[in-house]
This record gives structure tokens, sequence and C-alpha cells, in this order.
């Protein structure tokens, strides 16, 4: 029978936002992989998982998830991390691998899937969707991602501030991701378009050092590298406005 490598979104940060799903695709797995960066600190996903599974049943394994610069080092990560996993499948019917928001969103898991695709052919890669940042800062914000026709655009600010601007300059909402160590630029962006008064972000969604603020208080100084930014276009038809 082939091994199944079930990847599980785990929210933001706050366990209680972990769905009854993905609960249960935890707990049912042989094993749960948690990603670590080799400095060995626990991660957002690892103590999410922490609530639901006992110790024991937790693998971490090592990933390059702060390396932006050496692609070779990366890369090599990469493959020490699908070899690893890679033995977990054989010796084992389900491993699951445990990400921060959803694993079919800017993920870890989608890198390991293609990795394992190669190194066991005959293994059945299935996901469970989680709760992602933005939604978490709607709610806690009360920002409203779509109205009606509305468009949602979501940027990982990796890419450039400029490619940022281009989506600000454009209709609907605006969600940046990973933008902590370039939130000056960005609040540089916001102003310029026009965006900036109703724009809002956060960081270290659903745990104790939360915060979450309006975007025209950005000072220039770097903030954590997993903030998320919703800048919503401006709504001036009222209710329904935007069908």
């Amino acid at each position: 029978m082939s091994s199944r490598l079930i990847g599980v979104g785990v929210g933001p940060g706050d366990p209680e936002l972990v769905t009854v799903k993905g609960v249960n695709a935890l707990r049912a797995a042989d094993v749960v992989v948690v990603p670590v960066m080799d400095s060995g600190e626990r991660g957002r996903a690892e103590a999410t998982v922490l609530h639901y599974v006992p110790a024991g049943n937790v693998v971490r394994v090592v990933f390059a998830l702060n390396e932006r610069t050496d692609r070779a080092r990366r890369e090599a990560a990469w493959d020490a991390a699908g070899e690893r996993v890679a033995g977990l499948l054989r010796e084992h019917g389900a491993v699951a691998f445990a990400t921060i928001g959803d694993p079919n969103v800017y993920s870890t898991f989608t890198y390991l899937a293609q990795t394992i695709v190669e190194l066991v052919p005959d293994t059945v890669v299935e996901t469970v969707p989680g709760i992602t940042a933005m939604q978490e800062l709607a709610a806690r914000s009360g920002a409203v991602l779509t109205e009606g026709t509305e468009p949602l655009t979501l940027v990982p600010v990796t890419a450039g501030a400029a490619v940022l601007k281009d989506a600000l300059a454009g209709p609907g909402t605006v969600v940046a991701y990973k933008f902590g160590r370039q939130a000056g630029e960005v609040a540089e962006a916001l102003r310029e378009t026009g965006r900036i008064q109703d724009a809002v972000w956060g960081s270290a969604l659903g745990l104790p050092e939360e915060s979450v603020r309006p975007a025209d208080e950005l000072d220039g100084e770097p903030l954590p590298y997993l903030s998320t930014l919703i800048a919503p276009p401006r709504r001036d038809g009222g209710r329904g406005g935007k069908l």
C-alpha cells in the first residue's frame, strides 16, 4: 500500500484556529513532521502541533527557512530534509507535515512534496487547508478583504517593493506578506498610491506578542519578518456599492 504525505495547514499561530479536519489529520498520522530552522528554535508550526499531538509523535526536520541568498545551501538543505521525510514514509503509512497558514499558499510543503514525488514515487500527496494570516488579520482588525466584484491580490514583498507598488496602483484589496524587513519601503508605497489611510498591519497573530496597528503608524523601523499588511481600496459607494 502506498504511503501518504499530508500537508496540514495549522493556521497563523493560534492553536484554536486549527480546523477540526486538521486536528484529526495530525492525530491520525503515524508521525508529524514540523519544520525548524538550523538554529533549532521552536517555530509556530511546532508550537501549534504540540497542543494536539504528543511530543513523541513529532519529528523535527531542519529546513533552510531563513536562507534567502545562498541558493546552493538552500537546495542542499531541502534535499536533506526531503531524504529525511522520504525515510519516514518508507517506515510509516501516513506522515503529516505541519505548516503555518495553508499548505498551498507560500508554503515549504510545496517544495517538500515535489522532492518526495521524485524520491518515493508511489507516495500519495494530500493537503488539508488552513486559515491564513490575512484571514486572521482581517478578523482581528475588522478590515474587509473583498466586496462584490473587487479582486484580491496577494503579494510577497520578498519579490520586491516595486511588485507591491504595482499591485497597490491597481483595483481591489492588496495583501502583502513577509514585508517586515522592508517596512519603510512599504509605507512609502502606501503613501504614494494613496492607500495608507485604511491599511492595517499585524504580526505574531494569535500569539501573546501580537501587534495589530494602522499602517499610517509605520515609521520605517523594521518589523518582524512574518508581518502581514491589508490595504483595502477606497469604498465610497455605500452598502453594496461594489456589486
